[in-house]
């Protein structure tokens, strides 16, 4: 039985596939019972997320999987298999490694997958479908993505716009959660930008946008307030934060704006990040003394320079997951010698009970004690000595040194100890 893993991503597949064959979580647990009860697949785990769908399972024949994912979607092979990845063992094993380290993810080093792989292994054990295999193997995943979290630097850096955003106004407030912020604009950027901000919680946020209800679609997520785009010279002196994105061709905050806001803030500083090309923002009130003015050249810069560090970061984590994967293989390999360790030691147990019989004997009758332990001695030694003795008479041309090898190196015949 071997480990496999078995699905589709954001790399290999588009959105509306990937749509088709992600697992709702309430029909999870019947599909985890579904996939182990084609008895081919014994183990099985379902990570199922926005960006990828993937079934970690042991098995002896891994197309069933593919034809199981396929068929519970109510899909033809055909349809999917052209986006799908399967990985064999050492594959597999490296592959879930990197997965919950962040190294597979959109967003390089992104710590949200760790916790989807805590959900999906949890999820398994619940329905009773993580054997010993898959259990050893998400324990050693969580410790390998700990031990990259932990020691390299592959989530500590910027690596998007928006949290650049964040990251250039923490230069000038010591605590976001003390700034009002103003969104200018509703579309996708303007959207991230209002996540991370709300994420460090401030006093307050407002979205700005020629249709209202658009912008009530973007705060009702983040508990922003809403306002009319023609409505921010009055009150541009409120926030401490100005992020703006639209499509406008011409600049929507000019330099008379932001002096009359400065001047009414009695110049209390101000950060402004202009991610609109063309700008929303007129270039001249980056002059202004107390306001920081950003454009996404600037942000470029920062996330630039935290990919380069994710980069150097990768190569480390990469290390220590090749590193992980050897160590799980030899667990593996050590857990499959475990019957024939068992049987070797059931063998020599006999052997030891029938000479222990006849010594018994033997001393029963009166016989010399030290000849009776001499005979026992020697009769282990032939019995024990007779399986590798004809296993060297009987090997021949080519594979006899190699036999010899073997049986030099099962006995340790080589040691000068």
């Amino acid at each position: 039985m071997q480990l496999y893993a078995l699905g589709l991503n954001h790399h290999t597949a588009p959105l509306n596939i990937r749509e088709r064959v992600a697992f709702q979580p309430e029909r999870l647990d019947d599909a985890l019972h579904n996939l182990t009860h084609a008895r081919t697949v014994r183990e099985a785990a379902i990570l199922s997320t926005c960006n990828r769908t993937e079934l970690y399972f042991a098995t002896e024949q891994p197309q069933h999987a593919a034809d199981w994912l396929a068929n519970f979607h109510q899909l033809s092979l055909k349809e999917v298999s052209p986006y799908l990845y399967t990985y064999p063992q050492r594959d597999a094993i490296r592959h879930v490694f990197r997965v919950a380290s962040g190294l597979d993810s959109m967003v390089l080093g992104e710590p949200q997958i760790l916790g989807q792989v805590k959900d999906a292994a949890r999820r398994a054990e619940e329905a009773g479908t993580m054997g010993t295999l898959l259990h050893k193997l998400f324990q050693n995943t969580f410790a390998v993505a700990k031990e990259v979290r932990s020691t390299t630097a592959i989530g500590a850096n910027i690596v998007s716009m928006a949290a650049a955003a964040v990251h250039l106004s923490e230069r000038i407030f010591e605590r976001i959660s003390d700034q009002r912020v103003l969104f200018i604009g509703a579309g996708e950027m303007v959207e991230l930008c209002a996540a991370h901000f709300a994420g460090a919680t401030p006093r307050e946020m407002v979205v700005a946008n020629r249709t209202e209800a658009r912008a009530q679609v973007v705060a009702s997520r983040f508990g922003a307030q809403v306002m009319r785009l023609d409505a921010i010279g009055d009150v541009l002196a409120q926030f401490d934060i100005v992020v703006s994105c639209t499509a406008s061709p011409l600049p929507i905050v000019g330099l008379g704006m932001v002096e009359r806001a400065i001047k009414a803030r009695r110049h209390k500083p101000m950060v402004m990040v202009d991610l609109a090309v063309p700008r929303d923002i007129e270039a001249e009130v980056g002059a202004l003394d107390d306001v920081f003015l950003y454009t996404v050249d600037d942000l470029a810069q920062v996330v630039d320079a935290g990919l380069e560090s994710r980069q150097q970061a990768v190569i480390e984590a990469e290390e220590i997951i090749n590193s992980r994967v050897d160590g799980f293989l030899h667990w593996m390999q050590a857990r499959d010698a475990v019957p024939t360790i068992k049987a070797l030691r059931q063998h020599a147990e006999m052997l030891r009970t029938v000479e222990l019989e006849r010594a018994s004997r033997l001393l029963a009758k009166g016989e010399d004690p030290h000849k009776v332990l001499d005979a026992l001695s020697h009769g282990l030694i032939n019995k024990l000595m007779h399986g590798p003795t004809r296993f060297l008479n009987q090997s021949e041309g080519e594979h006899q040194a190699d036999v010899a090898r073997l049986v030099q190196q099962l006995f340790n015949l080589n040691s000068h100890d």
